[in-house]
Order: C-alpha cells, then structure tokens, then sequence
C-alpha cells in the first residue's frame, strides 16, 4: 500500500468519484478515482489536497481518496 499527495481537480458526488492530479507526476490525472464515504461531499472543492491511497500502485483503478486537507 502506498499514500500519495494529490490536488482535486474535480469530483462526481453521484458516483462518489474524483479526478486528481498526482504532487510527483507532472501533469498527470487520474479520473475515475474512488472517494472514501468518510469524505464529506462539502470538503471535495477543486484545487483542495488530498491523500490518495494506492493497494497496488500500477493499478490506478485500485486506488482510493482518503482525506482532504489544507
């Protein structure tokens, strides 16, 4: 398992999903990406940090958005 910083770049609360851009890779989004329940749907504003957990990191559809911080 591995946790990783990430900036919100948009979140779907129908699906409860979220598209992220990784802090290390340039560039790079991810779409699709799971968003925890625990996460409150008011907290998940485009540009906010948050944590991204990977179960099996050359998996992106194995990931899932952990917390929101500032």
């Amino acid at each position: 398992m591995i946790i990783k910083k990430a900036e919100l770049k948009s979140f779907n609360s129908t699906n409860y999903t979220a598209t992220v851009r990784l802090s290390d890779g340039y560039k790079v989004y991810l779409e699709d990406v799971a968003v925890a329940r625990s996460v409150a749907s008011g907290e998940m504003v485009a540009g906010r940090k948050v944590t991204v957990v990977f179960f099996d990191e050359n998996n992106p559809k194995e990931a899932v958005v952990t917390a929101v911080y500032t």
